[in-house]
């Protein structure tokens, strides 16, 4: 079965621009006859937590989604991200997140990718800088070594977008306990999770297109098919910046009845005058959906 999903980390309260990206990523698998996944990403465990969760649930069904079972947590899925890690070629990474900053700055260094400097270390320069971390209580990170500069991917607004592929991280490291514990890194667990449920319509905002072909490419090398990118657009504050809950009285439970939201929802949509998901459904067209962000005020 195709699907689609919704996959909100539990760390506080959805906002209106977290509502309006779940209702696309509904909109957009119902209307394509997919079944649609709500999946709980709380492999964070110092900012998720179960009362989050359950309160972006229940935001979620009153604004008239409804999801396949079963909802999936992040948390109880370490033995996949495991195997998968274990299928990957990998190298250990010893950099702090100064030693990556000062990388980045030097001449020549391509903004926002990883430049490799433990990607090629001798084994005796690995064993040293191992011991070092070991001194410190600290675990190295692991990376992917990608064998390809860039990857393509398709978006259904966008088409082909081709874009750089980076030694992402799969699996951070840092404090011992911590990283003993399985802190698996976003870019691993996604693709895992899309690919095991079989989702293969993901919805979510512009600004995560620029990740999008290292995540394609890792699901290539895990067998898992590539999926299509819907990637909308954001809302923005006044300032022009993405919304986020600083910007005072966002989410639903502050934005008064649930109905008016859900009609604001539809008309940042160009569905003016929907009062309900079920309408909205019956009247979406992706294809007439506004492509500049939406201005929240």
């Amino acid at each position: 079965m195709t699907a689609g999903r919704y996959a909100p980390s539990p760390s506080g309260d959805l906002h209106f621009g977290n509502l309006r990206t779940a209702v696309l990523a509904w909109l957009f698998a119902r209307h394509s006859g997919r079944a649609f996944y709500l999946r709980v990403e709380d492999i964070d465990s110092e900012r998720s937590s179960p009362e989050s969760a359950r309160r972006q649930i229940e935001d979620l069904q009153a604004i008239g989604l409804d999801f396949d079972p079963p909802v999936v947590y992040q948390s109880q899925r370490t033995a996949l991200y495991e195997a998968a890690l274990n299928k990957l070629p990998v190298y250990e990474c010893y950099c702090t997140r100064r030693d990556i900053r000062e990388a980045a700055g030097a001449p020549h260094a391509q903004p926002g990718m990883y430049p490799g400097t433990c990607r090629d270390l001798s084994d005796e320069q690995r064993a040293y800088r191992r011991s070092q971390l070991a001194r410190q209580g600290r675990l190295p990170a692991i990376r992917l070594r990608a064998a390809h500069k860039e990857w393509t991917v398709r978006d259904f607004y966008r088409g082909e977008v081709t874009g750089p592929v980076d030694d992402v991280v799969l699996r951070r490291g840092g404090n011992v306990k911590q990283a003993q514990a399985g802190d698996w890194a976003y870019n691993l667990a996604v693709v895992v999770d899309d690919g095991e449920q079989g989702v293969d319509q993901v919805v979510r905002g512009a600004d995560l297109l620029e990740s999008s072909p290292a995540q394609a490419y890792l699901a290539h090398l895990l067998g898992f098919a590539e999926p299509d990118y819907v990637h909308v657009p954001l809302v923005v504050n006044a300032a022009g910046q993405r919304l986020a809950k600083r910007d005072g009285a966002v989410t639903l439970r502050e934005m008064g009845p649930v109905n008016d939201v859900v009609v604001r929802i539809a008309d940042s949509l160009g569905c003016a005058g929907v009062a309900s998901a079920r309408e909205l459904l019956r009247v979406f067209d992706p294809a007439q959906l506004p492509r500049e962000p939406w201005v929240w005020g």
